[in-house]
Order: C-alpha cells, then structure tokens, then sequence
C-alpha cells in the first residue's frame, strides 16, 4: 500500500542480464517493494539471459515463495526449434502458474506482419496469456504500430505495448490503442505530460504502471500519484488494470 492506494508494478526483473551485466535477486526486488510500499509485481526475465529456462526457474521459484507478491512472466528467444519454443512456454505455465508471454523485439525480432508470427499469438491465446511488447528503441520491430495487426486478427487476446512506445513514439501507442481495444498500455518511461496526453484518449481501464528497473519506483509511481486526475482514474493506473489483465 502506497499512501491510500494499492500498487501492482507491472514491469520488472530479476536475474541476469547478458546485454548489460545487471544482476538483481528476488530478495533484492521484495525489499524495493517494501521499501516503496508496492502491494505486488508481475517479473520478466531479462531480455538475454544465458539460460532462459533457467531464469524461468529463478522467477518461478519466487512466485512460489511468494504467491501473494510477486507473478511471472515468460520471455524466450521465439526463433528457438518450435518444439523447444512450446515446451518451455507450457513448462512455466503448468509448473509456476506463469501469467504472461513477453515479446522484446529489441533483443528478438520477431515481425508481427507475418503470417511466420501467427504462432506466437497463438501460444499466448491457447495458454491464456495476455501478451507484453517492448516498444520505442528497437525500431522498426518495436514500433507501436506492429501491434495493431494481431490485436486485430486475434481479438481475445490482450496485448500489452510496455514503455507506451517511449516517449518518441507515445502518439503511435495512443493511436493503437484508440484504434484497438484489446490493446493496453503499461507507462514507464514516459513523462507526467506525456501520461496526461495518454490518459485524454485511452482510458484509465486500459492504463497501468511498471517500473522496469527498481530504481524508478519512486519516481514511476510518483508521477502518477502527482497527476491532475481523480483518484479513480488513479487507482486503476496503480492497481485496477493490472489485476484485470494479469490476476491480482
């Protein structure tokens, strides 16, 4: 609890990371929690990791440890044999009660215009899982805009654009999301005004708040706290949408 609001941080990370050398433990994570008074969190493996099944492992077992705080994630390399694809997706599903499949096409460019793609959409359908996408840097794979087609040829299921295109790209993800209704935007990194130009076109039930890294918590969530709306449009940027989408 963060004030008078409950808090479900919708984008962070536990493990390592190859690309940067980040390493951070789920230990790590619940005491930032604490410390910032967040109720829950939904965990991604880093984008490249040595071992994906591995980091899978490392999640799962905190989910485990900690049902009521924390829930995972699936983030695996899409160009892997499609047996092995399948197997490890339904591996995290069945064995840790994973509740998401993240695409980061930054690390993983996986062209969501083609028919090649279809079963990557389809895995998530059949398991349930609302789908996050990395967008704003990776261009052209991370563009807002490549959404729109599986949002619309697979109308139940939920996709999720993470950064909300970024700060360059805030107006593509406004755009897709206007057009789109199965399409959901997860805020960090943008800035206060770009949260209130979102906020005019898409409404606050298919808004929610991530962090990304635990340094940001603070100021994530600060920034929506900070903001000129009500307090129901608030709670459902903090707490509300996240449980929709992904389970409180």
């Amino acid at each position: 609890m963060r004030g008078r609001f409950r808090v479900f941080d919708t984008h962070t990370h536990i493990g390592t990371a190859l690309h940067s050398g980040r390493q951070y433990s789920a230990d790590q994570l619940l005491r930032a929690m604490d410390r910032a008074g967040i109720d829950r969190s939904l965990v991604i493996p880093f984008p490249v990791v040595a071992d994906a099944r591995a980091a899978h492992d490392e999640i799962g077992r905190a989910v485990q440890a900690h049902p009521d705080r924390l829930s995972g994630v699936v983030c695996l390399n899409p160009f892997l044999p499609r047996a092995e694809f399948l197997d490890e997706v339904r591996r995290a599903v069945e064995t840790y009660g994973f509740r998401a499949l993240k695409l980061q096409p930054q690390y993983q460019p996986l062209n969501p215009l083609w028919r090649t793609s279809d079963f990557f959409f389809e895995t998530a359908l059949e398991h349930r899982l609302p789908i996050i996408c990395h967008t704003g840097s990776g261009i052209p794979y991370s563009l807002p805009a490549l959404m729109m087609d599986p949002a619309r040829r697979y109308p139940d299921l939920k996709i999720v654009l993470a950064h909300c295109g970024g700060g360059l790209l805030v107006g593509e993800a406004i755009v897709a999301a206007d057009f789109c209704p199965n399409i959901y935007l997860e805020l960090s990194s943008l800035m206060p005004n770009h949260v209130l130009e979102v906020m005019h076109r898409v409404p606050s039930s298919r808004l929610m708040i991530g962090s990304d890294l635990a340094e940001n918590l603070d100021v994530e969530i600060g920034k929506i706290e900070g903001l000129a709306v009500n307090d129901e449009d608030k709670r459902r940027v903090l707490w509300e949408t996240g449980c929709a989408v992904f389970g409180g």
